[in-house]
């Protein structure tokens, strides 16, 4: 996933006025964006992609948006979608859109683990004799 480092640094100065706490950290030739410890979007192939979920996919869908697939040869896609070139042009509208990524960021970190499978009774000590 590879990225020109000055669009990555344009990305990070114009969303570090619009998201709290973030930083930023190289990753596979990419950037991911983080507000705090949330991470909520990727910087790679010079194109920017924010974390999503049912709340907002749709927004990013009905503007013909695709999802971030690390390797564009294998079918697998991630929870991120590219976000619109022209929100650039917009700081409120890109604002809002950042913060509606850590949103959903803030919310999958909430969202209760998965419960452990149950393993059968043939694994299980018996005590009894």
């Amino acid at each position: 996933m590879a990225m020109n480092s000055t669009f990555g640094d344009e990305v990070a100065e114009r969303l570090h006025r619009m998201v709290p706490g973030l930083r930023t950290r190289r990753m596979f030739g990419g950037l991911g964006l983080y507000s705090g410890e949330l991470f909520f979007g990727i910087v790679a192939f010079d194109r920017l992609w924010f974390k999503v979920d049912d709340s907002n996919r749709a927004d990013y869908k009905a503007r013909g948006m695709r999802p971030f697939q690390p390797f564009p040869d294998r079918p697998t896609a991630m929870s991120y979608f590219e976000v619109p070139a022209d929100l650039f042009d917009d700081a409120e509208e890109l604002k809002a859109w950042a913060l509606r990524s850590v949103a959903v960021a803030r919310q999958a970190k909430k969202s209760p683990a998965k419960k452990p499978r149950k393993t059968s009774s043939r694994h299980q000590s018996s005590s009894r004799e």
